[in-house]
């Protein structure tokens, strides 16, 4: 198959990557000539493990190449995916659809022969049905159809998530469409990964919904943790107690500073949005939204409770930047407002993240970084894990502990015993998990009560 994806970001080029990786010839395109200029030069622009090496695997078999030129690659495409973004617009939270509709116009000016146009990006509903208008508008003689195949990448995951699918959604209206879509996704047939075909603005709004509940996931997680410091109940226990109901599950049920990155904000704001525009809001996302906006600027609280309520002055150190490992993206990444908020106690703030640091430059400011995680700990008053990257696993404690001006470890992420931290000499304090003092306390309280 002839593939054209418009877009080389986070999903455009994976998904291109990918693509040609199952032996079909790619074309990506992108108007940012410095991205396409670093991808012809064997760089990649986003950190996704495992992508360099695909991309120049592919590259170097012929099957996939970048320019900066629609026109010629779109009229000898077979299918043409819609990969560009979709950010949340300025003002209303609705999903600004410019770059698709951009795309979709020029698309259609290039057009010859019959072709598969795909929205791959994550779209509002009834989107699909604007890029068939948009297209018959700009040219009415072309022969199209336009389909929709959200996809479901986890940044960190994305090759492994594209190869091995849980599913595979795939909207159309246009029965021409199906032949194409399946000879696209073949190769995976021998994996027996489930394709599900449905109406297009159905699989438009699959999407929606799949990250709203998982978003919803983590915020019930998040407030069960919350409960537990207040009852003296262990939130790790409780995930796994109700996660080995298999109705349930263990997925996104780890307490932690709550969501943040490229899909499940936008996403549910969108999702909002677009209930709200057809008079049947969606409360419990709404909820969603709203208290894991809130708890961001929670953690900070707990740092400053960690430190008697006093930060003026003092160093903080901040282990990861990004929203979640094997990443470098920053966006809305609980970091952000950990560390703005912080500041705004008074704290001088150091950091460190394996691959977040240029990123999060453009976006943060009076922040000191570190090159390791005991660099960041130096003369620091508190140290907070906000990210669990492999190389925050396994710290020498004895070395953190003789570089910090204070041994306080708040663990936003429960990646370590409390037991072994107290062992150590090491005020820890984590999400949802009281430490043993605390739950003898609260155990003589209510011995005492009785």
């Amino acid at each position: 198959m002839r593939i054209v994806m418009i877009g080389s970001g986070y999903v455009g080029l994976v998904s291109g990557a990918c693509f040609a990786d199952f032996g079909h010839d790619v074309v990506c395109v992108d108007k940012d000539a410095t991205k396409i200029m670093k991808l012809k030069a064997g760089g990649i622009p986003i950190y996704e493990p495992g992508l360099e090496d695909l991309v120049a695997k592919n590259v170097a078999a012929g099957r996939l190449s970048f320019t900066t030129e629609l026109a010629g690659p779109v009229a000898q495409a077979d299918v043409v995916f819609i990969g560009v973004g979709t950010p949340s617009r300025r003002g209303d939270g609705h999903a600004d659809l410019s770059y698709v509709y951009a795309a979709a116009r020029e698309i259609a000016g290039a057009l010859d022969g019959f072709t598969v146009i795909v929205t791959k990006s994550t779209v509002p509903v009834g989107t699909g049905d604007e890029v068939e208008r948009i297209i018959r508008e700009v040219n009415p003689v072309a022969e199209f159809a336009v389909a929709s195949n959200p996809e479901f990448l986890r940044e960190g995951a994305a090759i492994e998530d594209f190869k091995r699918p849980d599913r595979i959604v795939i909207g159309i209206e246009d029965e021409r469409a199906r032949g194409p879509m399946e000879e696209v996704y073949r190769p995976l047939y021998l994996n027996k990964a489930p394709v599900l075909f449905t109406r297009r603005r159905t699989s438009e709004l699959i999407k929606y919904a799949a990250n709203a509940f998982l978003a919803m996931k983590i915020t019930f997680i998040n407030e069960i943790a919350d409960l537990c410091e207040k009852v003296g109940a262990d939130v790790q226990d409780i995930s796994r107690g109700i996660g080995l109901d298999n109705r349930i599950g263990s997925k996104f049920l780890h307490a932690g500073p709550g969501y943040g990155g490229s899909c499940f904000p936008k996403d549910t704001l969108a999702l909002m949005k677009t209930a709200q525009d057809h008079e049947s809001p969606v409360r419990l996302i709404e909820a969603t939204v709203a208290i894991n906006d809130r708890r961001k600027r929670a953690m900070a609280r707990k740092v400053l409770n960690a430190l008697d309520g006093d930060v003026r002055g003092k160093t903080i150190g901040v282990l990861g930047l990004t929203f979640k490992p094997n990443t470098d993206d920053m966006r809305d990444a609980p970091s952000l407002s950990i560390i703005q908020a912080l500041q705004d106690a008074g704290a001088t703030v150091r950091a460190y993240d394996p691959e977040g640091m240029e990123a999060a430059a453009t976006m943060l400011t009076g922040v000191d970084y570190g090159r390791s995680a005991y660099d960041v700990a130096e003369g620091a008053s508190a140290v907070v894990l906000v990210t669990e990257w492999d190389a925050f696993r396994a710290l020498d404690f004895k070395r953190l502990k003789d570089v910090m001006a204070e041994p306080v470890l708040v663990d936003l992420r429960n990646v370590y015993p409390p037991k072994q931290m107290e062992a150590l000499g090491i005020r820890y304090y984590s999400v949802g998990r009281p430490s043993d003092s605390e739950l003898a306390q609260d155990a003589d309280e209510t011995l005492a009560a009785a």
